[in-house]
């Protein structure tokens, strides 16, 4: 079922919901809003490291100095969702160097939704969470920020935003500029560094290390456009025209064989939206969307290309584009929203020797296009002290390839139903039941390796999370608290068994449950306590064929931060932050897996407004210079490893000072 089915399908759902004269706003899933983003998330551009700190179901995967990944409960890749001001977002990269959160940087952000558990219908592939990312609006009034960064290792960013218009027309222009050397673990090793070591240690083939002319080279330079015009049609009509540019240059990926020689990506949408049609309708929002990422990654940088040894590209491309039609109702005390989706992707990869295609013409990915059409529902309602939202969603999705590997068609129905009993003014506790499916990604069909081995699974079954979510929330002049409580069971879950010879990716069922605590004291007007922490298991029903273990790979231990926040002025702040981690001892060591050592780690930042168009923020990360690891090393991603040794592990980076300078006006 093609997208391009969306439009006579949109027709029609507009004709029946005006006949009905229904209307819907927006229903309120429990999630976890991030706000002022651009603002506080001031020590690079990188939305997962300012999403990990922020938010406690999320764990961060060290990538790289910049372009990091994220997990949300353990749950990462196609299991989680990302859209960028309704724009599904994907990566080239079969090895997520550029994941979907690095293709917008945080000084463009408002604000971020965090969704846990598979409670968003609107958007494709929520099977265990999402996030999205609302970038910044234009304003009619005049407004423009300028800031400067400077930081540790060399990193400088500087970016500028203005807005402005009338009452017909607002643009707003974002732009910026970020470069970095290599970062310093705690003990003083660069990326390069970190390499030469685990070669030493036998852990890394000699041929993964950088030659002597790119060992102290740059880690990566990033600029990035943003545009955005909103035209008033008339009073209740408007049209919404964005664009972004990023284009990332020589980014380092020290524990992977290749590093990506750029990193380009456009997002473009267009949306046109309606209020008010009738007391009932309230809205109609139609947005077609369209992105493009190319992303070709070699060893030019490495030994193994050093002298007459060839240089080995795997060159990736991916095109996105979609169309989404949403329609708002409000009837007596129900808001109802109906609406239709659908995408098309195609993902193309191909092997190059010394620039010239491969010997064999072999592709790592052949040409995958994935079709997905969708309807859903989503309906909310209020009964004296319950709040009741659900939902529903059916989808469907083929996925061909051009290699004459084999098609595949899937066909999903999802629902939710999410009720929160507010106790009383202060207090409500809250239980969700959510069911949702995604299907496999090209990668885990059909990836090919430059030595001809298929390491994708043609006949993969699409993954189904049955999941229920509980908690309790308290909030008042002196604090504010909220635990939830999640048991998910993930039937046909996609996984790496390392021990196959090819055809690597396998379906198994398999269980994840754990609880995110989050609270503030407000111990005065001016001091203000925040904890946050996490907890998850993961257990496969059975262990793969041919091993032991039952452990769920990526579930990070128990994780946790406590800050100190004292406001010594209006708008100025000086905290003090501890991040920690328990040891990560509970691993998928049949699949890449390594014990990790638990850490603690202390952060500084004071951000002092020197009057209300000057703001200046100084921080120390890692304050005691500590050597610690983030994240695992599960054999699902193309890292170094020397025969049978362990996978090389990345460690963080060390004692790291930062400044940033902002005027606004």
């Amino acid at each position: 079922m093609s997208y391009k089915k969306i439009i006579p399908l949109s027709l029609a759902v507009i004709a029946i919901a005006h006949a009905a004269e229904v209307e819907i706003p927006k229903i309120n899933v429990e999630s976890t809003l991030i706000t002022e983003v651009s603002q506080n998330a001031q020590v690079s551009a990188d939305l997962a490291e300012a999403l990990s700190s922020s938010v406690p179901s999320i764990d961060m995967n060290r990538r790289s100095g910049i372009a990091n990944d994220i997990y949300i409960r353990g749950q990462k890749r196609d299991n989680i969702s990302v859209e960028v001001d309704g724009t599904k977002v994907q990566g080239a990269c079969v090895n997520r160097m550029d994941p979907p959160v690095s293709h917008v940087l945080t000084n463009q952000i408002e604000e971020v939704e965090v969704i846990e558990g598979p409670y968003d219908v609107e958007t494709f592939g929520t099977l265990s969470g999402g996030v999205k990312i609302k970038t910044k609006q234009p304003t009619k009034e005049v407004h423009g920020e300028v800031n400067f960064g400077l930081g540790s290792f060399n990193y400088k960013k500087i970016g500028a935003t203005v807005s402005g218009g009338n009452d017909i027309v607002r643009l707003l222009v974002s732009t910026s500029y970020e470069s970095s050397d290599q970062y310093e673990d705690g003990d003083g090793n660069t990326i390069a560094e970190q390499i030469d070591k685990a070669v030493l240690a036998g852990t890394a083939p000699a041929g993964t290390k950088y030659q002597t002319a790119y060992h102290d080279m740059e880690a990566y330079t990033k600029k990035s456009v943003m545009t955005k015009a909103f035209v008033t049609i008339t009073d209740d009509q408007e049209l919404r025209l964005s664009y972004t540019a990023n284009r990332s240059d020589d980014i380092l990926y020290g524990n992977s064989k290749m590093d990506a020689l750029y990193d380009d990506s456009n997002i473009y949408s267009i949306e046109y939206n309606i209020n008010n049609l009738t007391d009932k309708y309230k809205n109609l929002n139609i947005q077609f969307y369209a992105s493009d990422v190319d992303h070709p990654m070699g060893t030019d940088y490495r030994m193994s290309s050093f002298g007459a040894n060839p240089i080995m590209t795997n060159w990736l491309t991916t095109d996105m584009r979609g169309l989404k039609l949403k329609n708002s109702f409000l009837l007596d005390d129900y808001k109802l929203l109906v609406g239709l989706d659908g995408s098309e992707r195609k993902w193309d990869g191909k092997y190059l020797n010394n620039g010239l295609p491969h010997a064999g013409g072999r592709k790592s990915i052949d040409d995958a296009v994935t079709e997905n059409a969708a309807i859903f529902a989503k309906l909310e309602k209020t009964f004296g002290a319950f709040d009741v939202s659900a939902g529903a969603r059916y989808d469907s999705t083929d996925i061909t390839n051009g290699g004459g590997l084999q098609s595949n068609s899937y066909s999903a129905l999802g629902a939710n139903i999410f009720a929160s009993y507010n106790i009383d003014k202060e207090n409500k506790v809250f239980l969700g039941i959510g069911r949702a499916s995604r299907v496999p990604d090209a990668r885990e069909l059909y990836f090919m390796s430059s030595n001809g081995t298929i390491t994708g699974t043609p006949n993969l079954d699409q993954t189904t999370n049955t999941e229920i979510d509980f908690g309790y929330e308290a909030k008042n002049n002196m604090y504010n608290f909220k635990i939830k409580g999640f048991y998910s069971m993930l039937d046909d879950y996609i996984y790496y068994n390392n021990d196959l010879a090819s055809n690597k990716f396998v379906n198994i069922d398999a269980t994840v449950y754990g609880a995110e605590l989050s609270a503030s004291y407000f111990a005065t007007d001016e001091i203000t306590l925040n904890m946050g922490a996490s907890y998850k298991v993961g257990k496969k029903d059975n262990a793969l064929a041919g091993q032991t273990d039952k452990d769920l790979a990526d579930m990070a231990p128990l994780r946790g931060n406590i800050a100190l926040d004292y406001e010594y002025m209006n708008n100025s702040m000086a905290t003090i932050e501890v991040q920690a981690s328990d040891k990560w001892s509970d691993i998928d060591e049949d699949n890449g897996e390594q014990v990790l050592k638990a850490w603690a780690v202390l952060n500084t930042k004071i951000k002092h407004e020197v009057n209300k168009n000057t703001e200046i923020t100084v921080g120390i990360n890692n304050l005691f210079n500590q050597t610690y690891e983030v994240n695992n090393t599960y054999k699902d991603l193309i890292l170094i490893v020397n025969g049978t040794s362990d996978v090389m592990l990345m460690n963080e980076p060390g004692r790291y000072f930062y400044t940033n300078l902002t005027f606004k006006f």
